[in-house]
């Protein structure tokens, strides 16, 4: 994806099936009906509002400025979420492209990955829960990340933004590092060094968007950050008790992953997926299209004369 395009032609631009589309299918018995992928801008403006052919030319019209205004937070959240996955996805993408329609054969990728050490996989982590903070402050137009304004957000997070935080949970969390993750990884960031957080892939390449003028303060943040969601998080992994078996078990039905591989799975997840780039595609975009009908006005409104068109009684 390019940088220059509009939201409008990134969400054309979704696959309408992928590997990612598919281990979000997958995933969706974690919050069951919340995800429904929508490909095209048009059909996401119906789907969010419903709307005729003039008020759809409206609303994509103002998306459109709004997203170009610099003033807006849209594009920089946009810029967050790719980078997430830029870092990860990289690596076997293109080799995987033409096994999307079909069931996924894990073990000719073996060669190629590795799984993440333990504190690799925890910064990782904690930097992915940094990155949703700074977007979704981005999104709400705050001047700075802002925890507590995300945690109060995060308890009414919905559609594609829950299907996110839900994979977070699952691909980065559940799998590589089980049930009790979020507790373990808090202890592992306790015990990290500035050190051990500039060797991360993705932190190195998200590090100007997190508060503070250097390692320390920003893993400071990253801290703060994950300690404040870790309580969300368990608490999705109890209510719907969520093991690395029937994580995995889930998606087995559509990747043919043996049991003597799974160690390997988060790796290979982390490779082939753009998750994070997917849902904040289709985040950013209903944000915007709510705001865009907000300001247009509905659509009987448009098809009403204005002031000059009216008849003179």
């Amino acid at each position: 994806m390019s940088e220059k395009q509009s939201i409008v032609e990134l969400v054309d631009d979704l696959p309408r099936r992928s590997i990612t589309t598919i281990v979000l299918e997958a995933l969706d018995f974690v919050v069951p009906g919340e995800w429904n992928h929508i490909t095209g801008f048009d059909n996401l403006v119906r789907a969010v509002a419903g709307t005729d052919a003039v008020q759809l030319k409206r609303v994509g019209h103002r998306v459109r400025e709004i997203y170009d205004d610099p003033s807006t937070g849209y594009q920089k959240a946009m810029k967050v979420y790719r980078v997430v996955d830029d870092a990860d996805v990289a690596l076997a993408a293109a080799a995987m492209a033409d096994k999307a329609s079909q069931k996924i054969r894990l073990l000719s990728f073996l060669d190629r990955m590795t799984p993440k050490s333990d504190v690799t996989q925890a910064i990782d982590l904690a930097v992915k829960v940094g990155a949703e903070i700074v977007a979704f402050s981005m999104i709400s137009n705050l001047p700075q990340p802002n925890i507590r304004e995300f945690t109060s957000g995060l308890a009414a997070y919905s559609g594609a933004s829950k299907m996110r935080m839900a994979a977070l949970v699952c691909i980065d969390g559940v799998i590589p590092l089980g049930p009790d993750f979020a507790q373990g990884t808090m202890k592992l960031l306790d015990r990290i060094k500035e050190g051990d957080l500039e060797q991360s892939r993705v932190f190195q390449r998200l590090k100007d968007v997190f508060p503070g003028d250097g390692g320390k303060e920003r893993l400071g943040f990253l801290r703060t950050g994950f300690d404040a969601v870790k309580g969300w998080m368990d608490s999705l992994v109890r209510s719907r008790n969520l093991t690395p078996q029937n994580i995995t078990g889930n998606i087995k039905r559509f990747v043919d992953i043996s049991d003597e591989s799974l160690d390997y799975l988060g790796a290979f997840l982390d490779a082939t997926t753009n998750y994070y780039e997917l849902t904040g595609t289709q985040d950013v975009a209903r944000h915007l299209i709510r705001r865009a009908i907000g300001e247009v006005g509905p659509a009987d409104r448009a098809a009403q004369p204005g002031p000059a068109q009216k008849k003179r009684k």
